[in-house]
């Protein structure tokens, strides 16, 4: 009886190898091949690359919203470089670096942000999930695959990634008990970009960390510079390695920013100050992994520039073929059918609507 104090761990790591000043932590340098080095360089170098560039064709009106991914490329690639085909990939919606890097086409995203149900489809023996725009929902799903894996005992790993705002949702901590409890073999990985659209990190939680909310069901859980892909390699890796070995679950928060706006429909200089974005602007990711590449003679000056090149000829092509495939794409009474056995009176009447208006455009196209 009475009151006493319950021995628990809770400890929580923050990992950091190599900061924004270039100053690295040798002790904790994680052996990475030259070869996997320039295989993580050109998938950040083209996913920065062609985030600008589709932020260009957003302006254009060239494709829709979209939500842009600036500053948080080495929380994605340092992540899922780590992966085997084998493994599966449930993204949320702004890990494009990551999934191209899995192999989606740039095509792909494209036709996807110009609303072509085409830039959904999945290769037949691709391990990755479509993006998930329902916050947290895809953590349920990833928990899912898990639990599947385990009980087929095929070594598959399953990453998830969601941000700082799925902490705040139900699924968030269901998925979270569900796979702890059942030590399914789950990497969960939390882009803290600091901001759930215009909400800040000290309003969704009153934790000192996302990190320590693993602690509460019980699976090992770490803090890392998100922009530090060293440190995000590291971490990864000791998870993935607990997953493959029937070691359970682990819960990565990845400290990080999101520099560009929550998607192209908002504006983020109505509830953040321009000090904080250029604050963070000088911890830039990409930057960084560059000078320390650089530095160990992984690369040269004169081979940046050359992949610089290659990546901007590589998106333009994709660009190409994307306007290329739209023009021979898409039916527009096609959006109609599908969703009911009999179609509503109510969409009937739109569909003949519409049906109409398209022939009126197509006699005005011949008639010149």
């Amino acid at each position: 009886m009475g009151r006493k104090h319950l021995a628990l761990t809770n400890n929580i790591d923050h990992l950091s190898i190599l900061d924004e000043n270039g100053i690295l932590d040798l002790e904790l340098e994680p052996e990475i091949t030259n070869e996997a080095h320039l295989k993580m360089l050109h998938a950040m170098l083209l996913g920065r690359r062609f985030d600008e560039r589709m932020l260009d064709l957003q302006r254009q009106g060239r494709i829709g919203t979209f939500p842009p991914i600036k500053g948080q490329e080495a929380a994605q690639i340092g992540t899922v470089a780590l992966l085997r085909d084998s493994d599966w990939l449930v993204p949320a919606f702004r890990e494009t670096a990551a999934e191209i890097m899995r192999g989606r086409s740039m095509e792909s995203v494209l036709l996807y942000y110009n609303g072509y149900n085409e830039g959904t489809i999945i290769a037949e023996k691709q391990r990755d999930m479509p993006m998930s725009v329902p916050v947290a929902s895809q953590i349920l799903h990833a928990v899912g695959l898990g639990l599947a894996a385990q009980y087929r005992k095929t070594e598959e790993v399953v990453m998830t990634f969601f941000g700082d705002g799925a902490t705040s949702e139900g699924d968030f901590h269901e998925g979270l008990n569900c796979a702890a409890v059942y030590q399914a073999p789950v990497i969960f990985v939390c882009q803290n970009n600091q901001w759930a659209i215009s909400v800040p990190l000290a309003r969704q939680t009153h934790s000192e960390t996302l990190a320590q909310k693993a602690l509460a069901y019980g699976m090992p859980g770490i803090q890392i510079d998100g922009n530090d892909i060293l440190a995000v390699h590291a971490a990864t890796a000791e998870a993935v390695d607990r997953a493959r070995s029937g070691g359970g679950p682990t819960f990565i928060e990845c400290v990080t920013y999101r520099v560009m706006m929550h998607t192209t429909a908002d504006d983020p200089r109505k509830y953040r100050s321009e000090e904080e974005v250029e604050a963070w602007k000088k911890k830039d990711p990409l930057l960084r992994y560059q000078q320390y590449l650089l530095t160990k003679d992984i690369v040269a000056q004169n081979d940046l520039d050359a992949l610089e090149a290659e990546i901007k000829q590589q998106i333009q092509t994709a660009i190409d073929r994307a306007e290329e495939q739209m023009q021979k794409l898409g039916e527009p009474l096609a959006m109609f059918d599908h969703l009911y056995a009999e179609l509503p009176a109510s969409l009937a009447k739109q569909r003949a609507e519409l049906a109409h208006e398209l022939d009126d455009i197509d006699r005005e196209v011949d008639h010149g």
